[in-house]
């Protein structure tokens, strides 16, 4: 088995997890901070997330424990193997004295994929500040 690496990027959220949630597992909120999709939030269940650069993310729902910890797998199909992934993308909530801490975790990344680990990374922290910006006006 080959060693994959990790992504992880947390923040602190003046929101209750509650409130995080939510914009975690609806599908209207998730196209405003991350992209378009026809997520439900079921065990099992499949489905796409749609980049406005024109990529489709096939992934499917593999944990769910309500208002603590959300995963999917999160799969990317490409000719160029550097670009190709297969990873899991996991959102850890956890109560905090001033809202909640978020953790996301992407795991997946093989070493030959520098550019992909160092996208997602970069990502993700445009993601959460999107995110925040969901979290506060909802």
């Amino acid at each position: 088995m080959s060693e994959t690496r990790t992504v992880v990027i947390e923040r602190d959220f003046e929101h209750a997890p509650e409130k995080l949630w939510r914009a975690l597992t609806q599908p209207a909120l998730i196209e405003d901070w991350l992209m378009r999709n026809d997520f439900v939030p079921e065990l099992g269940h499949k489905f796409t997330l749609r980049g406005d650069w024109g990529g489709v993310l096939d992934c499917e729902v593999l944990a769910l424990e309500p208002i603590t910890r959300l995963a999917y797998s999160w799969n990317f199909a490409n000719d160029d193997p550097a670009y190709a992934l297969e990873s899991v993308v996991t959102f850890t909530l956890t109560p905090s004295a001033t809202g909640t801490r978020l953790r996301v975790e992407q795991t997946g990344f093989r070493p030959d994929q520098k550019a992909a680990y160092g996208g997602a990374h970069a990502g993700w922290k445009g993601f959460m500040e999107k995110l925040e910006a969901v979290v506060a006006r909802a």
